[in-house]
C-alpha cells in the first residue's frame, strides 16, 4: 500500500470492500432467507460483483501491481464453490430421441402493453412453433390473451377459477397426472404434470416463485426509495423460501425421472437455487454458453432454469434473446 498513489490507495480500498462483498456472498446458499432475508438481497448483485472483480484485477495488472491477488483470489475460490457466471460452449450434440423442453415467463403476453407492439402474443406463437419445443412451459400466463399453442395434451392452472393468469403446461406426450401446490397469499404458483414419452413417465415441474418485482427499467436500485424497496425484497425472499420448503417436501414424493424449470426469481447464487438444484443438473451448466441471461436487465440475470435429475443428460441448452417479455425463453434437449 505504501508504494500506491493516493488515488491507487482510493481505489484499492474499494477494490477490498467489493471483494469482500462477492467472498460473503459465497455463503449465501447455505442462509435461508428466513433466517437472514437482508443478507439474501445480495444474490442479486453477485453477478455484478464478479464482473466488477475482474476488472480490478485488469486494472491492476496493466500497472503491473501485485494488488490484483485480492480479486483474483477471490474469483478462483468462486470457481470451486459457485456456479459458472458464464460458460464456454463445449459443443455437445444431440438425438432424434431427445426431449425438448422450453420454459418461457410470458408476461401476460403483453396484456397491459408495457410493449408498445400489439402483436406479441402472435411473435410468442410463431417463435414457439419455430422451436418446436416437445414440452411447453409458461408461467404469467393470460387466458384473455393467450395465442394458440398447437399441442394435443395441456395443463393450464389459474390461480383462482375466476382468474386469467396462471401457469400452463403444453405437451406432446399424454398427461397421466397433473396438480397445483396451491401457494397461499401469492399470485404465484407451482404445478406439475406427469408426461409418458416411449415407457418412460416423466414428472415435469413448473415454478414460478414470488416475485420481487424488478423491473426493466433498473430503478430499483438507487432511484426508488431505498427502505420500501429493501422492505419488498426482504419479504419477497423469504416468501420464496417459504415456498421453496413446500415444493421440496412435494417432490421428495417422486422417485422417478423429473425435469424442474420456471421461473424462480432469484439467481444460482442464492438459497433458493441452491435446495432445489440440489441432487439436479442444471441445462445451462451442463450445456449452455454465454451468460445464459434470462432477464431483461442492466446486468446479466439468469433467474430461469431448466433442472434434471441426475440420471438425465443435457444435449444443448439454449437461452433465446426475444425482446417479448421481461423474460427470455430458455431451452433444453434433454436425454436419460
Amino acid at each position: 500500500m505504501k508504494k500506491l498513489s493516493f488515488i491507487n490507495k482510493i481505489i484499492y480500498l474499494l477494490n477490498s470492500l467489493l471483494a469482500t462483498g462477492l467472498l460473503l456472498s459465497y455463503l449465501l446458499p447455505w442462509v435461508s432467507p428466513r433466517t437472514l432475508s437482508s443478507f439474501a438481497i445480495l444474490s442479486l448483485l453477485v453477478p455484478i460483483l464478479m464482473l466488477i472483480n475482474l476488472v480490478f484485477v485488469v486494472y491492476w495488472l496493466i500497472q503491473l501491481k501485485k494488488q490484483f491477488l485480492l480479486s483474483a483470489l477471490i474469483l478462483g475460490l468462486g470457481y470451486f464453490v459457485t456456479t459458472p457466471l458464464y460458460k464456454f460452449d463445449e459443443g455437445k450434440s444431440s438425438l432424434n430421441s431427445d426431449l425438448k423442453i422450453m420454459s418461457y415467463n410470458v408476461r401476460m403476453f403483453n396484456h397491459w402493453q408495457w410493449i408498445e407492439d400489439d402483436k406479441i402474443p402472435e411473435k410468442i406463437s410463431n417463435f414457439v412453433s419455430d422451436k418446436e419445443p416437445d414440452i411447453l412451459l409458461l408461467q404469467e400466463f393470460h387466458k384473455t390473451d393467450s395465442p394458440k399453442f398447437d399441442y394435443p395434451y395441456k395443463y393450464i392452472k389459474l390461480k383462482k377459477p375466476n382468474s386469467t393468469i396462471g401457469l400452463a403446461i403444453y405437451s406432446n406426450y399424454k398427461i397421466i397426472n397433473k396438480g397445483s401446490l396451491e401457494l397461499s397469499d401469492t399470485s404465484n404458483n407451482i404445478i406439475f404434470a406427469d408426461v409418458v414419452k416411449d415407457k418412460d413417465t416423466i414428472r415435469i415441474y413448473n415454478l414460478h416463485l414470488q416475485s420481487l418485482e424488478l423491473n426493466t427499467k433498473a430503478e430499483n436500485f438507487g432511484q426508488e426509495n431505498s427502505e420500501k424497496l429493501l422492505a419488498r425484497l426482504r419479504a419477497g425472499f423469504k416468501k420464496q423460501a417459504e415456498q421453496t420448503e413446500e415444493f421440496l417436501i412435494h417432490e421428495a414424493n417422486w422417485e422417478g425421472k423429473k425435469i424442474v424449470a420456471g421461473d424462480f426469481n432469484n439467481t444460482a447464487y442464492s438459497w433458493v437455487y441452491k435446495q432445489i438444484a440440489n441432487n439436479k443438473k442444471d441445462g445451462f451448466i451442463e450445456a449452455g454458453d454465454g451468460f445464459g441471461k434470462t432477464f431483461n436487465y442492466s446486468f446479466p440475470l439468469r433467474i430461469d432454469f431448466i433442472l434434471v435429475d441426475e440420471n438425465a443428460i443435457v444435449n444443448q441448452f439454449s437461452s433465446f434473446k426475444q425482446k417479448n417479455s421481461d423474460h427470455y425463453p430458455i431451452q433444453a434437449r434433454i436425454n436419460w
